[in-house]
């Protein structure tokens, strides 16, 4: 008999798909404190999630026969991840469960910005009968910049073309050739904040993302243009929004999420008569609460039963003996993948992976799984796992090959990316050192040996003396402190790559100093 805990409110729909199994006991004990569940879990073989329960790594480490931890929603930051991976247990979540309501929600958000609604019923029954001061606007013929292709984007754009709008969208991961083919035109960024009448967010949060809609951009925005955000609180900058809000650059916003969740009931923003808000609904259809309830107990039941494993977060191999002797390989290629995301810029139509040396007579389905997942996580963040990354890398018109090769010169094993990105051919490899250490190895077709971990900084430049002293003097300025720095050059004065490893992350600001100094042609930074 296996014990399943469900810790969370979780739909009926979805426990009885569970209670059906006899080889199953179900357990439903929702507002647990962390002490208890820390004392129950020990008896249970898998344990089932909603938002309100933290699966922190001390209830992790009290757990003696976890085997799955079922998430029925998107977002893992209520999950340990990390410690999770480190015991053995399997995470899934359900990526697509919410994906119409979330759509549906953004379009209710636009056409109650467009027509008043709020302020004209709130009007309306407070006794006061005021039709010319809640004149609106159509959709009709107007242009929506969408912001991010996803499931959701796309979803919404859809329902945007039924109005009869016109779509516009950016997304760096997805080919002209597919949004094409979906009646969406693609532009960059700079095009759709100047073009769009109504522009809306379906990114995650990253440190790319956070304030992408600020005052710089605002700025490049059609005077009257309205904003819509039901993606992630911090996406559009609130002090900036409300500052072009008052000044009438922006006519309306529509938001469902905050940068800080409750929010400050005394913001201005909350209060603004241009200002539609919602306390995070885009998910909260019964609709939606039962299709992640059913995909969350479906996975967790196939998972338990051993009948495939849909929409892990961190386990992309089943069998324990692969899993052991392939997990230090996946978590390099992960990591490579990240690496070339976060490196080169712009959108990628291809995608090779060249496997060479001993690891090539085994089953190397889950190393590819990893590194596309790791490829494509820096944008899709929380919605693209192990067994989803290759769907979603084809969806997005990535071409994807694979090839195998005996013999390295250099290395027992090596795992090299090639990617086309905007025409260019870019490449990373790696390989693990002693003790299954992972090392980058190759960037850009120079040797830089370098370990992939927290943040580090990238840098383009003419290997001329004085660049390590300039910089180290630079980081050491604004308490950046260095753990590792390397080097890899072409030739004696001829371009270099350096790779530092750094204990913080380094500012905007600082980064632009970075590139003011001699010699420096380009600089990144890198989590890892």
């Amino acid at each position: 008999m296996m014990n399943i805990l469900v810790s969370d409110h979780l739909s009926e729909e979805g426990l009885k798909i569970l209670k059906e199994v006899k080889e199953f006991k179900v357990e439903v004990k929702t507002d647990l404190k962390p002490d208890e569940l820390k004392a129950a879990i020990k008896d249970y073989d898998a344990l089932i999630v909603r938002s309100a329960t933290k699966v922190t790594q001390e209830i992790i480490s009290a757990a003696l026969r976890l085997k799955v931890i079922g998430r029925a929603g998107v977002g893992l930051d209520n999950v340990d991840l990390k410690a999770a991976t480190g015991k053995g247990i399997m995470v899934m979540n359900t990526p697509a469960g919410n994906t119409v309501s979330t759509a549906e929600h953004t379009m209710s958000m636009i056409l109650a910005l467009s027509r008043n609604i709020p302020g004209a019923d709130a009007s309306l029954k407070s006794g006061q009968w005021q039709r010319s001061k809640f004149m609106g606007v159509e959709l009709y013929a107007k242009t929506i910049g969408i912001i991010g292709l996803g499931r959701i984007g796309r979803e919404v754009a859809k329902r945007a073309a039924s109005f009869d709008m016109k779509v516009i969208a950016y997304d760096p991961f997805l080919s002209k050739e597919v949004a094409s083919q979906i009646g969406i035109e693609l532009v960059e960024l700079e095009e759709l904040f100047k073009r769009s009448d109504y522009i809306s967010a379906h990114t995650p949060l990253t440190s790319e993302t956070r304030h992408l809609i600020s005052e710089k951009e605002i700025a490049l925005m059609k005077k009257g243009v309205r904003l819509v955000n039901c993606a992630r609180g911090g996406i559009i900058d609130e002090e900036a929004l409300l500052k072009c809000l008052d000044s009438g650059k922006v006519a309306g916003a529509a938001l469902d999420v905050f940068e800080k969740e409750p929010p400050d009931f005394s913001s201005p923003l909350l209060k603004h008569k241009n200002v539609v808000i919602t306390p995070h609904l885009g998910a909260s259809t019964e609709e939606a609460q039962v299709n992640v309830a059913i995909e969350i107990c479906e996975s967790v039941r196939d998972a338990l039963l051993n009948k495939g494993v849909r929409n892990a977060a961190n386990f992309p191999c089943l069998a324990q003996e692969v899993c052991q002797l392939l997990q230090p390989y996946i978590i390099l290629g992960e990591k490579l993948g990240s690496l070339a995301t976060q490196l080169f810029e712009g959108r990628v139509s291809e995608l090779r992976i060249n496997y060479t040396g001993e690891i090539i007579k085994y089953d190397l389905s889950p190393l590819t799984m990893a590194i596309v997942k790791g490829v494509l996580s820096p944008i899709l963040q929380e919605t693209v796992n192990y067994i989803n990354a290759k769907s979603l890398a084809r969806e997005r018109g990535i071409n994807l090959l694979e090839s195998k090769s005996e013999k390295e010169e250099d290395f027992t094993n090596l795992i090299s990316l090639e990617l086309d990105v905007e025409g260019k051919r870019r490449k990373v490899a790696g390989t693990l050192f002693t003790n299954n250490e992972p090392r980058i190895v190759n960037v850009d077709g120079l040797y830089v040996e370098t370990i992939p971990q927290g943040y580090m900084l990238f840098l383009e430049n003419w290997d001329k003396p004085g660049v390590i002293g300039s910089l180290g003097t630079l980081m050491g300025k604004n308490k950046i402190n260095i753990a590792g720095m390397t080097f890899g050059r072409d030739k004696p004065g001829g371009k270099a790559v350096s790779a530092l490893n750094i204990d913080s992350p380094v500012s905007a600001k600082i980064l632009d100093e970075v590139r003011k100094l001699d010699n420096i042609l380009s600089v990144k930074l890198v989590k890892l």
